[in-house]
């Protein structure tokens, strides 16, 4: 099969967060098992652009309401990702630095999502498979199937992704000119809740829906940001895929973000010396045990909660345990987490930015890591975790459901909680003290985690056999 992902992020071309880990995996496995995959995305200004080598193999122009715009798609020239990469441009639009986070990204990812269809018409040939990830592009299906200029590719098959509902890319009726001339009686397949809501139009238009674990899955029926009552009519053609991990990117015998590799006979030796370092760095006491959160720090990845939980959690338990946080995001939880480094005793602190090399390193050294997303559709973090020997402190909602099992359970090897609650966060953390003051039960527990599979192979083939149905 020739399978088309089109995406606003990509690792590592450009990432904000899990959707660009699983566009950098997916099609480098598909091609692995002999199919044609391809990923196509904005030509963002990154690093990535500046240090590879391209090649134009279109050029184009078409229009976003009244105004005409020139676009050029460039392929990377040595297929260094396992598949072949397509990024498109637009100058005044897509030539940015970062992926969002702009007053007109309404434009700009609907100029993208008609460039590219309008690309895919100069095709001799179609592909068998369009599949799109999130609201950025979930217009798709119904542009190949309903403007007028582009309905002789409406045969082609079309499967949205939803990474996240709660994101949706709403756009008031002003704007539905910048769709390319479309049929006016397919309104409704535009509209939820009296606005062109792209999100909800991918999922009644894509042959197949899916979602990255079958608990979200379940969730989102209850909690989709008003997208509910459509899930639950459009269940028939749903289905939750968990998503994989990258194994050669993300292996603590080879990672090339630190010095001190580890196997699982090894994993004791290992985390101790990439501990050292990063208690050395952040001047923490390596002889406690070292509880981390990488990510966001938004109230739906419960960061808000942070700063009363490690209070609390000093306070009930005492000084146990070091605390390191690694993430950016809402200013107000920042502030709050950069004011307390003035508190710590050589057991908190905080570094708020994005740094890839740092995130691996502190898997690699830490001993649990925190996730107390009041929404998590799969989660990476703690795949990412288990493979490094970083034992997952986690909610107990969507893909963490999945891929935790407390263990105290059979076969248990996370602890989780039932609420995004201070009190349950803090709950969490004390039986992680307790779980490290038992010292085989916490080695073997490492030991076993580091041989758990998360691969993306049974992924992949869950995905083809979408693809074939």
């Amino acid at each position: 099969m020739e399978i088309i992902h089109v995406s606003a992020e990509c690792y590592p071309v450009a990432k904000a967060g899990g959707l660009g880990d699983v566009v950098g995996a997916l099609p480098k496995y598909q091609t692995e098992l002999g199919h044609i995959a391809k990923v196509v995305m904005p030509m963002y200004r990154t690093k990535f652009l500046y240090n590879n080598q391209w090649e134009t193999v279109h050029k184009g122009y078409t229009h976003l309401g009244n105004w005409w715009y020139h676009y050029t798609v460039i392929k990377e020239k040595t297929n260094k990702l396992g598949f072949d990469l397509y990024l498109v441009d637009i100058n005044g639009l897509l030539d940015r630095e970062k992926i969002y986070g702009y007053g007109d990204d309404t434009e700009r990812f609907t100029a993208f999502q008609v460039a590219v269809v309008d690309w895919l018409s100069a095709w001799k040939h179609h592909p068998d498979i369009v599949h799109v990830h999130d609201h950025h592009t979930a217009l798709i299906p119904f542009m190949l199937q309903h403007c007028y200029a582009y309905q002789h590719l409406a045969g082609i098959r079309t499967v949205l992704t939803i990474h996240n509902a709660q994101y949706q890319g709403w756009m008031g009726w002003d704007k539905s000119h910048y769709i390319p001339a479309w049929d006016s009686w397919k309104a409704g397949l535009l509209e939820w809740n009296k606005a062109i809501n792209p999100l909800a139009s991918g999922i009644k238009c894509a042959w197949k829906v899916t979602t990255v674990s079958p608990t979200y899955l379940a969730e989102m029926r209850q909690s989709a940001a008003g997208l509910e009552a459509l899930l639950e009519y459009e269940k028939g053609k749903c289905s939750g895929i968990l998503n994989g991990i990258d194994t050669t990117v993300w292996d603590p015998s080879t990672d090339i973000y630190f010095e001190h590799h580890y196997t699982p006979d090894t994993v004791e030796e290992g985390k101790q010396r990439n501990k050292e370092l990063l208690c050395e760095r952040f001047g923490l006491d390596p002889k406690k045990p070292l509880i981390t959160f990488i990510g966001r720090l938004v109230g739906e990845k419960g960061a808000d909660l942070l700063p009363q939980a490690i209070e609390d959690s000093f306070y009930y338990i005492g000084r146990k345990m070091n605390f390191l946080i690694l993430g950016s995001g809402f200013p107000a939880i920042e502030s709050r987490l950069l004011t307390m480094k003035g508190l710590s005793r050589g057991d908190y602190n905080v570094y708020i930015g994005y740094d890839e090399g740092l995130s691996h390193l502190i898997y690699a050294g830490a001993d649990f890591i925190m996730m107390p997303s009041r929404v998590e559709p799969c989660g990476l973090n703690q795949l990412y975790a288990l493979r490094y020997g970083t034992i997952p402190v986690v909610r107990n909602t969507g893909g963490l459901h999945d891929t935790v099992i407390d263990y105290g359970d059979k076969n248990g090897y996370g602890i989780r909680f039932n609420n995004a609650t201070v009190g349950d966060m803090t709950h969490g953390i004390w039986r992680a003290v307790e779980l490290y003051q038992q010292s085989e039960k916490r080695k073997d527990i490492r030991r076993r985690i580091l041989q758990l599979d998360f691969s993306w192979e049974a992924s992949v083939r869950s995905y083809l056999e979408l693809y074939a149905s």
